[in-house]
């Protein structure tokens, strides 16, 4: 096999032709004109979507299970006063199984026993069967 070096020295050194008319064109719209032949469209998306980590809701014990009820009557005793609280909740995912524990603190405006949800003056509301546990002033 020949040396390629040595097969293309006379052109080897030679410097890159500029044109004296034209700008040279940018790297985004030299990049851009390879644009219409991506193979994959929507490939990054769905690689992104598949390497999103979601958590699995765990199910509380008798004895949390029991605390949570026992703050919950606390709540509904007071809750003419609109009381702060924190609740540790479990938000399921849209698009995939699985979810993540999320964090709200608010004025608790209504529970509603029947819907099953903690409503706050935001207009949130959070499923009863979602809380992992509730933080107040009353407790």
């Amino acid at each position: 096999m020949k040396n390629a070096r040595n097969e293309y020295r006379d052109i080897i050194d030679m410097p890159h032709h500029r044109s004296a008319h034209r700008k040279p064109m940018s790297l985004h719209d030299r990049a851009a004109q390879f644009a219409p032949f991506a193979a994959l469209r929507g490939y990054e998306d769905v690689i992104e979507e598949e390497a999103r980590v979601t958590q699995q809701k765990a199910d509380l014990s008798e004895e949390e299970a029991f605390a949570l009820d026992e703050k919950t009557c606390v709540l509904l005793e007071h809750i003419a006063i609109h009381p702060l609280v924190k609740l540790t909740y479990f938000a399921p995912d849209a698009r995939k199984e699985g979810g993540a524990y999320r964090v709200k603190e608010g004025k608790l405006r209504r529970i509603d026993t029947v819907a099953r949800v903690f409503c706050f003056e935001d207009r949130e509301e959070i499923a009863i069967d979602m809380i992992q546990d509730i933080e107040g002033e009353l407790f």
